[in-house]
């Protein structure tokens, strides 16, 4: 069966029985890729209980259902798993936390740790309340996680 080339849709061919099938596959998968959101991950063991269209990305040592698929995303269709590969570029929103994962096309990439602002010998309350709010605006936007 013939596929597109970025995330492996399938394709409708010539004289195929049973397009609905092929149709369908492609929406499903369609349906987890735009605007990609997974509940959680990078992790290596499958949920116990998942819904219908819910996602996931698998972490590296993967068990169960998801063994031998690091770095993909899971997502669970009404036929059981279905995995699609990461490209590089690709980013999610994980659900979990609201931050934004960048997958580098190693492995997925989340957002830096950055502490509130502390320390030092000379201290600026003004600027240490600016540095706060431009760390929660970041985090807030899921470009980083606060710590």
């Amino acid at each position: 069966m013939s596929s597109t080339p970025r995330f492996g849709l399938p394709l409708l061919t010539v004289a195929q029985a049973q397009k609905e099938v092929t149709h369908n596959e492609a929406l499903a998968l369609i349906d987890a890729l735009v605007q990609a959101a997974v509940e959680a991950g990078p992790q290596a063991d499958p949920p116990a209980e998942a819904g219908e269209g819910q996602c996931w990305l698998v972490g590296a040592g993967a068990t169960g259902g998801w063994a031998g698929q690091a770095d993909m995303l899971a997502i669970r269709t009404s036929g059981g798993w279905r995995f699609v590969a990461a490209r590089a570029g690709m980013r999610v929103v994980r659900l979990a936390d609201g931050a934004w994962l960048r997958f580098d096309g190693e492995g997925w990439i989340a957002p830096a740790e950055i502490a509130g602002p502390s320390g030092g010998s000379t201290i600026d309350s003004e600027a240490r309340s600016v540095l706060a709010a431009l760390i929660t605006l970041l985090a807030a936007h899921g470009l980083l996680i606060s710590g």
